[in-house]
């Protein structure tokens, strides 16, 4: 198991001392601070720059110490569920780090980007194909603009029919940022529960929708990882009273190859290229969340569109129902890259064994740790597709070890945490992922480590609650700790 280096560092500017300089340039080439200072606008700040005064070889072994005591897809399992990263193959990043890609130009002429629109186009293509959908924009810069990008579309498509309607059914086994991207498009969320067999509360459905109802926001399969069968039912309910069916692609690995969203009956659909195409996660810098739609909503895309015309690729602006652009310029390019990449050297066969090894990986999981003592799969015995929500509530109630503590004591034995707490209808809910390129061994590990947090939390439950006291970071208090007036965090608060 992977242990994090432990150093007392402290922050950048308690090292060093008046003076010291990392690098001097020559002479000609030497900018004066006073230069940078200069080049800040006062509205910009109060003072004089605060600026660490640190050599070289002080700032190489403190970010390098920083960079061991941080965790990555690269050390070992990221089985955050529903935001779990796929592991990023080098091929990928070599081709996306080239200076071909590196040196574009958002604002190059459309004849010098020839082979740059080609890849969008080909891509965009190829999404479709996958999705069921016909036709599709590279423009959100990750899975939240998506789903906004896809919420703007729908209010578009109601208002131009003169149809003012203002609510947006979402489940409750949907993705956890659907209500939130619903209401900044100024819908109001209409909630449809879970039944007990993990899936959306037919009868339910069919008494909250109505004239109002402009569309349904759907992830399938849903955060408990299970398929919803009756997407096909669900849709012709939505679509007779007149909404319009969206799909989150959040959890598209786990089907991906195998079911298309376009045949399902959904109308719009986002996907995020993180999760199912292995690009790098749009939290964390530039993403890619594209939309696609049926025919019928083409025009309500953000402009431009790339578009192929007499051999040539081009920028189409002319689309008179566009919402609009929704970020500036066209896509997060080195990522999109990345993405055709990864589709190119799977191909429809890879990609389908993906989603098949990724569900495989899941239940193999499911299945060990449903015979651990107060561990259980809530919602039935349906198969789960990519991910799997496991339920610590047994455990709590016996010992007063909850999920949090759980994701705690996992990082003692050098294993990340997955998401806790969601999603909410599951009582101390530990949400676990493990892609299609997770080894059989991690998964073990992960199955021995809570069996061990689990014997433990029947015999000392006090010492599994210490927990961690292996990490860089103990336990904070998180109130405190989230107050802006308190960001800085201290090493070593094991005591709290």
């Amino acid at each position: 198991m992977y242990r994090q280096a432990l150093f007392e560092e402290p922050l950048i500017f308690e090292l060093g001392k008046a003076g010291r300089v990392g690098i001097l340039l020559n002479d000609e080439n030497q900018v004066p601070i006073e230069q940078y200072e200069g080049a800040i606008s006062k509205s910009m700040r109060r003072e004089k720059l605060n600026l660490p005064e640190v050599s070289q070889v002080e700032v190489t072994r403190h970010f390098t110490k920083l960079s061991q005591m941080n965790w990555g897809v690269d050390l070992g399992p990221y089985p955050l569920g529903s935001c779990t990263m796929k592991y990023n193959p080098r091929l990928n990043e070599d081709l996306a780090t080239r200076e071909q890609v590196e040196q574009m130009h958002p604002r190059q002429s459309v004849e010098s980007s020839q082979g740059s629109l080609e890849l969008m186009f080909r891509l965009e293509r190829a999404l479709s194909s996958i999705t069921g959908m016909d036709e599709f924009t590279l423009q959100p810069a990750a899975g939240a603009q998506g789903e906004l990008t896809g919420c703007l579309i729908i209010r578009k498509y109601h208002r131009k029919r003169g149809d003012h309607r203002d609510e947006i059914i979402i489940p409750d086994s949907a993705h956890g940022t659907n209500p939130a991207s619903a209401a900044m498009a100024g819908f109001k969320v209409v909630v449809v529960r879970t039944s007990e067999d993990g899936y959306i509360d037919l009868d339910m459905l069919k008494c909250a929708v109505s004239n109002k109802t402009a569309g349904l926001m759907m992830t399938n399969p849903n955060t408990l990882g299970i398929f919803e069968n009756k997407a096909c039912e669900i849709a012709e309910v939505v679509h007779r009273a007149g909404g319009l069916m969206y799909y989150d692609g959040a959890n598209l690995q786990g089907i991906v190859g195998r079911a298309r969203p376009g045949d399902l009956g959904f109308d719009i659909a986002h996907i995020n290229l993180h999760k199912t195409f292995s690009t790098p996660h749009g939290g964390g810098g530039p993403g890619a969340g594209p939309v696609g739609v049926k025919e019928g909503l083409s025009g309500f895309l953000p402009v431009p569109m790339v578009e192929q015309k007499e051999g040539k690729y081009e920028f189409n602006w002319d689309r008179p129902d566009s919402i609009g652009k929704i970020r500036e310029d066209y896509g997060s390019f080195p990522i999109l890259v990345r993405a055709y990449a990864y589709l190119l050297s799977m191909g429809v066969e890879g990609l389908k064994l993906s989603s098949g090894i990724a569900v495989l990986n899941t239940n193999y999981f499911a299945r060990k740790v449903s015979g651990i003592r107060g561990f259980s799969v809530p919602f039935g015995n349906a198969i789960r597709k990519h991910e799997v929500v496991i339920s610590a509530a047994d455990i709590m109630r016996e010992t007063g070890v909850s999920a949090y503590d759980i994701s705690k004591a996992l990082l003692d034995k050098g294993l990340h945490a997955p998401t806790i707490y969601f999603p909410l209808i599951v009582k101390e809910a530990l949400m676990f992922e493990f892609t299609d390129a997770e080894l059989k061994e991690n998964i073990d590990l992960y199955v021995e480590a809570l069996e061990d947090i689990s014997q433990r939390a029947y015999t000392d439950p006090s010492g599994v609650k210490a927990q961690p006291k292996n990490t860089s970071v103990g336990r904070l208090d998180e109130v405190r700790a989230s107050h802006p007036r308190t960001m800085r965090l201290s090493y070593r608060m094991h005591s709290h």
